[in-house]
């Protein structure tokens, strides 16, 4: 049908989201289009420092703030959350040093592909509905902020830590976008539940919240294992511990999401070899099969250097000996950023060995 016929939006609208629904999305909104306060609050964050190295987000600021820039025919911004929750345990619930933590976001298939995919699929299906469909889909992989438009479209409340929360399913969600130019009717945002709860302030290894909403990304492990191509530096390196890509910690506290149901996504699921490895199997793995075995992984992100660098100062925060062999090896490495963090790793290493003897005497 002609989009400027149709009689009933109203109706419309519950169609459009239950195919999404249907397609596989677990929560679906719509946000109007309108210049939101958050949208501002993102380039006074920018104004701060806190993104760190991550220029791209300077790219294309207009885009951010204004819709209408990505799309000049845009009436509505249809919002879609996938869970990627698992039964799997948290990285609160496994302390072993010898053992690394990668995001549970990151140990199955790439969600930037699994999610744009179902979105391209729907509106695809909306195009055979609607004569004259203009759309612009995103997930993560654009100039918009998809958590301000999850927000606006009633999926959730922005967390202290910063993440979107949902009363029903916690924060375990991807969010993806489509940019739409359909009148479809809007969502109302949702009351922030979080309350005097400051258990993900409190649980950051690295302070990297620096007051409620505001994650100083030069701080967070995830930035400082993922986005940060260059060297992490010293002061921090300790309070990564054992994360060797991404982490959870402060999802993992949320009381939210302390009874948030497992998505049923299989994609999402564990890759052998990504949930908690051995730090020497993983070291292995990426050293000897990194094209391979991290194919259409979100790993990839940080590039095997990238990995090597975590690996070592992650072994280095284990204290453990065994590791030597794998860190000298790494000492030796063509990239002067792997050399440095493996020999960072044995000081760190050879210090706990002289301070235990020291302890002994």
């Amino acid at each position: 049908m002609e989009i400027a016929n149709v009689k009933n939006w109203g109706e419309e609208t519950q169609r459009v989201k239950e195919l999404f629904r249907e397609l596989g999305c677990d929560l679906v909104g719509v946000a109007p289009v309108e210049p939101f306060p958050e949208l501002q609050r993102f380039e006074a964050w920018l104004d701060r420092g806190f993104a760190g190295e991550m220029a791209y987000l300077h790219r294309h600021l207009e885009k951010s703030l204004d819709p209408r820039k990505i799309l000049s025919s845009v009436q509505s911004v249809l919002v879609c959350g996938q869970v990627y929750e698992t039964d799997v345990p948290h990285a609160t619930e496994v302390n072993e040093t010898t053992r690394g933590w990668i995001s549970r976001y990151a140990w199955g298939d790439d969600y930037h592909d699994v999610l744009l995919s179902i979105l391209d699929r729907g509106a695809e299906r909306l195009k055979d509905r609607f004569h004259g469909l203009e759309y612009r889909a995103y997930v993560d992989t654009g100039p918009t902020r998809d958590r301000v438009w999850a927000y606006q479209a009633g999926l959730g409340w922005f967390g202290k830590n910063s993440c979107l929360i949902n009363q029903n399913l916690g924060s375990y969600f991807f969010i993806g976008e489509i940019f739409l130019n359909l009148p479809l009717l809007p969502d109302r945002p949702v009351a922030d539940r979080c309350g005097t709860c400051t258990r993900c302030v409190e649980s950051c290894p690295t302070g990297a919240i620096v007051e409620p909403g505001v994650v100083d990304a030069r701080k967070c492990i995830s930035y400082l294992t993922i986005e940060l191509k260059s060297a992490i530096p010293e002061d921090v390196r300790e309070g990564i511990g054992n994360h060797i890509f991404g982490c959870d910690i402060c999802q993992n506290v949320c009381p939210w999401n302390s009874k948030a149901p497992a998505g049923v996504e299989t994609a999402y699921r564990p890759r052998e070899g990504f949930f908690n490895p051995d730090l020497e199997e993983f070291y292995h793995l990426v050293r000897d099969e990194f094209p391979a075995r991290f194919r259409k992984s979100p790993l990839k992100r940080s590039k095997q250097r990238g990995l090597l660098r975590n690996v070592a100062v992650a072994m280095g925060n284990s204290g453990q000996a065994r590791f030597e062999k794998s860190l000298n090896e790494m000492a030796q490495h063509e990239d002067p950023l792997i050399r440095e963090h493996a020999r960072w790793a044995l000081r760190k290493i050879n210090f706990g060995k002289r301070k235990v003897k020291s302890e002994k005497i």
